[in-house]
Protein backbone atom coordinates (compact mmCIF):
# COMPACT_ATOMS: atom_id res chain seq x y z
CA UNK A 1 0.00 0.00 0.00
CA UNK A 2 1.21 3.49 -0.82
CA UNK A 3 -0.04 6.82 0.49
CA UNK A 4 0.71 9.91 -1.59
CA UNK A 5 -0.08 13.40 -0.33
CA UNK A 6 0.08 16.64 -2.35
CA UNK A 7 0.01 19.65 0.03
CA UNK A 8 -0.49 22.12 -2.85
CA UNK A 9 -3.97 20.74 -3.56
CA UNK A 10 -4.46 19.08 -0.12
CA UNK A 11 -5.23 15.70 -1.70
CA UNK A 12 -4.18 12.17 -0.75
CA UNK A 13 -4.31 8.92 -2.68
CA UNK A 14 -4.16 5.55 -0.95
CA UNK A 15 -3.03 2.99 -3.50
CA UNK A 16 -3.64 -0.64 -2.54
CA UNK A 17 -2.41 -2.28 -5.72
CA UNK A 18 -0.50 -1.47 -8.83
CA UNK A 19 -3.79 -1.56 -10.61
CA UNK A 20 -5.03 -1.61 -14.12
CA UNK A 21 -5.18 1.64 -16.03
CA UNK A 22 -8.91 1.21 -16.51
CA UNK A 23 -10.76 1.66 -13.24
CA UNK A 24 -14.30 2.52 -12.27
CA UNK A 25 -14.52 5.43 -9.85
CA UNK A 26 -17.31 5.59 -7.32
CA UNK A 27 -17.74 8.91 -5.55
CA UNK A 28 -18.70 8.31 -1.91
CA UNK A 29 -18.86 12.00 -0.98
CA UNK A 30 -17.79 15.20 -2.68
CA UNK A 31 -14.29 14.69 -1.22
CA UNK A 32 -13.89 10.89 -1.26
CA UNK A 33 -13.75 8.53 -4.25
CA UNK A 34 -12.97 4.82 -4.51
CA UNK A 35 -11.30 3.34 -7.61
CA UNK A 36 -12.37 -0.22 -8.44
CA UNK A 37 -10.53 -2.58 -10.75
CA UNK A 38 -11.66 -5.86 -12.29
CA UNK A 39 -13.99 -7.87 -10.08
CA UNK A 40 -14.81 -4.74 -8.07
CA UNK A 41 -11.48 -5.03 -6.25
CA UNK A 42 -10.50 -1.76 -4.49
CA UNK A 43 -7.44 -0.33 -6.25
CA UNK A 44 -7.27 3.03 -4.46
CA UNK A 45 -9.01 5.78 -2.53
CA UNK A 46 -8.74 9.51 -3.27
CA UNK A 47 -9.35 11.99 -0.46
CA UNK A 48 -9.68 15.71 -1.20
CA UNK A 49 -9.33 18.30 1.62
CA UNK A 50 -7.21 15.66 3.33
CA UNK A 51 -5.96 17.88 6.15
CA UNK A 52 -9.54 18.58 7.18
CA UNK A 53 -10.55 14.90 7.13
CA UNK A 54 -7.40 13.63 8.87
CA UNK A 55 -7.06 16.60 11.24
CA UNK A 56 -3.55 17.80 10.44
CA UNK A 57 -1.95 20.99 9.12
CA UNK A 58 -1.14 20.58 5.45
CA UNK A 59 2.20 22.34 5.98
CA UNK A 60 3.19 19.60 8.45
CA UNK A 61 1.25 16.38 7.79
CA UNK A 62 1.80 13.65 10.34
CA UNK A 63 0.23 10.20 10.33
CA UNK A 64 0.80 7.45 12.87
CA UNK A 65 1.03 3.90 11.52
CA UNK A 66 0.65 0.88 13.77
CA UNK A 67 1.67 -2.70 12.98
CA UNK A 68 2.81 -1.65 9.51
CA UNK A 69 6.32 -1.89 8.11
CA UNK A 70 7.23 1.47 6.56
CA UNK A 71 9.32 1.90 3.42
CA UNK A 72 10.19 5.52 2.70
CA UNK A 73 10.47 6.77 -0.89
CA UNK A 74 10.43 10.32 -2.10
Amino acid sequence: MKIKYDPEVDAAYLSFKEGPTGVTTIRITEDIAIDLGPGEEIVGIEILDTSEHFGFKKENPEIELKNIKVAVSM
